[in-house]
């Protein structure tokens, strides 16, 4: 396994623990585990923050520029329905 494919695995995971996170905050019966899983959520948040950014460094993890005209034709779509 290579550097590249160990980083993927890493977001993979930092992004299956930021969700687990979220729903733990969202469902929690009290305050306190509110502020547990809140408190854990963001701390996942910040360790995929910095992988994602490691990798782009690398170029292990690269993004397109969306053309401006499918974002107006995202933003008539949704505005129609609501």
């Amino acid at each position: 396994m290579n550097d590249k494919e160990i980083m993927e695995n890493l977001l993979l995971t930092a992004k299956g623990v930021c969700d687990l996170y979220l729903h733990g905050s969202i469902e929690s019966a009290t305050p306190t585990v509110h502020q547990a899983f809140h408190s854990a959520l963001d701390s996942a948040l910040c360790m995929q923050s910095d992988i994602y950014q490691k990798m782009s460094e690398h170029g292990w993890y690269t993004t397109q520029q969306a053309q401006p005209q499918s974002i107006q034709q995202v933003k008539q779509k949704y505005a129609a329905c609501c």
